[in-house]
Order: C-alpha cells, then structure tokens, then sequence
C-alpha cells in the first residue's frame, strides 16, 4: 500500500536521530498510526534504552488499541535490560504491525515477529527492506560478522588529489559547506578513525563543531602501529575531555603506551599484519567487542586504499573541489581503489549532491 510505504519511509528517517548515539543497539524508528494519523513515535533512545517501540507506545496510549505499528527493525523478543517490545506490543493492543526486516541477532532472528503473530497481531514484513538494511547496516554486520560499519571519507581536488608534493603547506581542499558536512557526518557514527600519520600531518581535532551538537563526543581512534602520536598533538591534549583511544601493533613500546594513558588516552593492543601495520580486520574487530556499530574513518589514502582493497569500506564517501592542484601530489585513491568503486560488482554509486562549490559522491560496497 502507498501508505504503508510512506509511513515506514518517515519512520527510517525518525530511526536516524539516534545514529551515533545508540550503540551497541540499533537505531530503529517506530510510528504508530490508526485512521491514517500517527499517534505515536519513537526512537531508540541515547544510550539505547528505552527502545523506540516503547517509546511510541507511551506516547500513543490508550489509543493504540486497534492501530499500525510501522518498525524499521523487528522488535526484540529476549529479556534484556528491559522486557522484550514484543510483549509491550501485544499487551497495547495492537492490530498490526509492518516491519521492515527481522533482527539477525540470534536473541531475535525471526522470534519478534513470531510473538506477534502468535498473539493474533497481522503482520508484514520487507517493507524498504533494503533502505532498512543500509541503515541497520553497523548493528547488522557487528552480529554477524564482530565488526562495525566502516565509512570511509575522503576529499580531493578536481584532478584527484589530497595533497601536494611531499615537504608543501597543508592543503585546504574543500569549503566551509562541506566541512560542515562532515562534521555532521562524524556525529552520526560512533567513533571517527584516523591513522597515526594523519595526526601528525594535520594535527586533527576529530570534534563535532557545530551549533546544538555540542553533546556529540564520537570516540576518537588513531591506529599508531608503533605508538609514534606525538605528545604535543590535539588528540593527546584534550583527551582527558574527549574520548580518545590508540590502537598499537602488538610489540609496540610499553613505555610510549604508559606515557600515552598518563595523558588520559586508552591504549589497546591488535595484532599486526605481515609489514608490521595493525590488521585491520583485528582492529574492526576489536571495536565490535567494544559494542561500537558504525565508525567513521578519516584516514589518509594509505588507510583508504587498504579498507578498499580489504572489502571493509561499507560506505565510500569522497567530497571533490572544482579547482585542481595542478601538479603531481598525493593521489587520494590509488588506481586499484578507483577501479573498485567502478566495478558494479563491488560498489553502488548511491548519490550524489553539493555541499557550496564541492561535490559529494556516495558509493555503497555491495553486499
């Protein structure tokens, strides 16, 4: 039914308020509606509890006796820190509910909405199925395969670099609409990752800065296989206020992590890969366990290009300026990565857009 469609598209855009604010849960929306009119929303909340199905419930009361429940992700079944949404379902009343695609976590997996149908609730589900899928893509790969989503971000000139020659000034590539876009594209993930080499080129901040999103505290991550992050860098000065973790190669100096955890930064252990680089599969792993879901990763093309090649960049994003460096540089995508992204078999181009003079350009690996 076209509305059935409308109501779910407007209950995934409500699920992406908690995007970066809910882990390790996901960030479901919930609309309850009855006579064409929604009585009731929700989102999971910050911290991930209440869940959003309960929070619309509350919200339409009495009222949701004989309603639709529109739910991007099928609502859980287990006993957890709360009851299961299925019970709380089924105890207002509910006549139907339209889900958008079942939970592979093995607590649920098709048990939510067995509950409900169990109970004599109408239900259907795949509606946007795959809309739903890319947006519970981190909590989804976290339970099958221990890792979080990775959203690899890059900016380039208009002949495709990130950088001038080696030993020249920084260089500026994009404008203050697309900083802004990036700021807020680092307060819906988790955590924002860099390698060690582009604190030391750029001295980041990895901060959200921008107004009313002041509450945004994205752990900040540096793989520094050899623990070589500077003690002067922005990362280590403000990390007794902003969350900020290193991930070193197994081997690395102890001392260097003492001094690095004296200046309030966490420092874990991965193991490294045959050049003595931390794995990236180990360390996406380890941030799994550590319940993050989605994680945004500002690296320089050395980390871009072995995400790529490593099949963990889940969603590429790459802001291009209209103006060209004009000389050789730094490439920001070497030509195995670009081939990648062209490939259809690996990669959907999944929009397009301007943010000021810059052009932004979203691929999705295909899964």
């Amino acid at each position: 039914m076209m509305d059935d469609a409308r109501f779910m598209a407007a209950a995934l855009n409500f699920a992406r308020r908690g995007l970066g604010r809910v882990a390790p849960n996901p960030a479901v929306g919930a609309l309850i509606v009855k006579d064409g009119v929604v009585i009731g929303r929700g989102a999971t909340a910050p911290g991930g509890r209440p869940h959003a199905e309960v929070l619309a419930l509350k919200e339409a009361g009495p009222a949701a006796a004989g309603a639709t429940l529109y739910v991007t992700l099928e609502p859980c079944a287990h006993f957890g820190r709360t009851p299961p949404c299925a019970d709380a379902i089924v105890a207002a009343g509910i006549a139907r509910v339209v889900s958008a695609l079942e939970d592979p976590d093995p607590r649920v997996a098709g048990q939510g909405h067995q509950r409900l149908r169990a109970a004599g609730i109408a239900v259907e589900t795949g509606l946007l199925a795959d809309a739903a899928r890319r947006a519970n893509l981190g909590h989804i790969l976290r339970v099958t395969e221990g890792r979080p989503m990775a959203t690899l971000k890059l900016a380039e000139t208009a002949d495709g670099f990130a950088a001038g020659p080696a030993g020249a000034p920084r260089l500026k590539v994009t404008g203050a609409a697309a900083d802004g876009r990036v700021h807020m594209l680092r307060a819906l993930h988790d955590a924002v990752m860099v390698g060690a080499g582009t604190v030391r080129a750029d001295d980041p901040q990895l901060t959200v800065r921008l107004p009313g999103l002041e509450d945004r505290k994205p752990l900040r991550i540096v793989l520094d296989s050899h623990l070589s992050l500077p003690p002067s860098a922005q990362l280590v000065q403000t990390a007794r206020t902003r969350p900020t973790l290193v991930i070193a190669a197994e081997g690395a100096s102890r001392e260097a992590a003492a001094r690095l955890v004296d200046d309030g930064v966490e420092v874990v252990w991965a193991r490294a890969d045959a050049v003595g680089r931390i794995d990236l599969d180990a360390a996406l792993t380890l941030l799994g366990a550590r319940g993050l879901t989605r994680v945004f990763c500002e690296g320089g093309p050395r980390l871009a290009a072995a995400l790529i090649a490593r099949r963990l960049a889940d969603e590429v994003i790459i802001f291009q300026s209209p103006a060209r460096l004009g000389q050789t540089g730094l490439a920001a995508l070497d030509a195995p990565s670009r081939a990648a992204l062209a490939d259809p078999a690996l990669y959907r181009a999944s929009g397009q857009a301007s943010a000021g003079e810059d052009i932004i350009r979203e691929y999705e690996r295909i899964i």
